[in-house]
């Protein structure tokens, strides 16, 4: 009887977790069990939450959330906003309003630019894994595999849109998706890097252009509206009734869309020059010359683009080959549509109804507006992509000049709504500077770079 009492009494005085028989490993139950009570613990106060000290913490990608956050990394989805004012931009080049063509268009840029954003943390995971441990494939949220793969489903899915808007817009898409591939595999960590990035953003905007000009656009190469057509005479001959080019005259509403959008292209690419050449010292840092030459470069363009020609504003020459250009003195290459010409009036809130005379006292001509726009629109460039470029020069360190990267991709949406506005488009140069306040507030939890 005394053994018996000696037994209890040890086996009272062992700890509570192991006076019952383990469930499993880890404190889980076998398969077709019920799961273990955790024991209770002392340190933290909670029950089970505490790691054991030979238990590894979990994956940063093992939940939900942060399986879509490393995307949202991998993709740099606050640099996104900066695609859709290409194609707006381009739409304005031209002359044309926002339709179906400059929809797939912006389809279409989105997709490749996320492809180039896949494929360059892909090109560049071994250099991450020494510079950026924390990106999403040197930590291990996203596999190399993964990320390649959304690179190409991605481009693919790009040229699919692009191809909707018609063989013109799909030429210049293949055109990009080639430039996108070649700077992320090999041209990137050349001299040519900088240059094939200004190529790739200008092409983005030439296929916003191409695809508003020729979306919908007649094929064939019949005779052009209005030319005359060849009557055939008595006697069987072929007499010309006027022009001697009247015969199957072509069609090219793309040659004349890649014409006038390529001065605003040009403006776009000199920009995205600067900033790829900063942003090759955004790992190291050490770079004073670069966002200084950058900086003088960002004033020239501001300069240029409010230096608009005051023949715009009375006159211009139709875009050949675009359908449903104005005629020339109307509007067209450089000219302002029909409202912005003259007195015409855009009436401020509460006008409408009022007579003529009484509208044009209490309202802002359609021109005066344009250029308040334009100005505004300017200045917001200049003061996105300046102050980061001069401290980044002031002290180039890795975080500065990350900034000055930072700066210059949001400076891209108020320099697309000034070039909109410029060409005759306020109301895009408005939808555009609407994705400023989206870019700002999602940069702050995903970095642009």
């Amino acid at each position: 009887m005394r053994w018996r009492l000696r037994l209890l009494s040890a086996l009272g005085a062992l700890p509570a977790g192991l006076r019952a028989a383990p469930a499993g490993l880890n404190g889980h139950a076998v398969r077709g069990g019920a799961p273990a009570t955790a024991p209770e613990d002392g340190l933290s106060g909670a029950g089970g939450t505490a790691p054991a000290p030979d238990r590894h913490p979990p994956s940063p990608g093992s939940g939900r959330g942060d399986t879509v956050r490393a995307w949202t990394e991998l993709f740099r989805v606050s640099a996104l906003f900066s695609v859709p004012g290409d194609a707006l931009a381009g739409a304005a080049a031209v002359g044309r309003s926002p339709g179906r063509g400059t929809a797939l268009a912006v389809g279409a840029s989105l997709c490749l630019y996320e492809a180039g954003m896949a494929l360059n943390d892909w090109a560049d995971r071994e250099e991450d894994a020494v510079d950026r441990p924390h990106r999403p494939i040197p930590s291990g949220r996203i596999s190399p595999q993964a990320a390649l793969g959304a690179a190409g489903l991605l481009t693919a899915a790009g040229l699919a849109l692009a191809a909707r808007a018609g063989r013109p817009a799909l030429t210049v898409a293949t055109g990009l998706a080639a430039t996108v591939w070649a700077y992320d595999l090999h041209l990137k960590h050349t001299k040519a890097g900088p240059a094939a990035m200004a190529v790739a953003r200008s092409l983005d905007l030439l296929l916003g252009a191409t695809a508003t000009a020729t979306a919908g656009a007649p094929a064939g190469r019949g005779p052009r509206p209005g030319a005359r057509t060849a009557r055939p005479a008595r006697g069987g001959t072929v007499r010309l009734t006027a022009i001697p080019d009247n015969v199957a005259a072509p069609h090219r509403p793309a040659l004349g869309a890649l014409a006038a959008a390529l001065p605003a292209a040009l403006v776009l690419g000199a920009h995205t020059y600067g900033v790829t050449a900063v942003s090759r010292h955004e790992a190291q840092g050490g770079s004073t010359a670069v966002p200084l030459a950058v900086l003088a470069t960002t004033t020239a363009l501001g300069a240029a683009v409010l230096a608009v020609d005051r023949g715009r504003r009375t006159g211009g020459t139709a875009v050949p080959g675009v359908p449903g250009q104005p005629a020339p003195g109307a509007g067209g290459l450089g000219a302002l549509p029909p409202a912005h010409q003259g007195q015409a009036v855009v009436p401020v809130p509460g006008t409408t109804g009022l007579p003529p005379a009484r509208l044009a006292t209490t309202g802002l001509t359609a021109s005066t507006l344009t250029s308040l726009l334009l100005t505004a629109f300017t200045g917001a460039y200049l003061r996105t992509a300046g102050p980061p470029l001069l401290h980044a020069a002031l002290n180039p360190s890795p975080s500065l000049t990350q900034r000055a990267v930072g700066g210059g991709i949001r400076a891209m949406i108020p320099l697309q709504a000034a070039l909109a506005t410029r060409a005759g488009a306020p109301r895009s140069g408005l939808a555009v500077m609407a994705l400023v306040p989206l870019a700002r507030a999602l940069s702050r939890k995903v970095s642009p770079t």
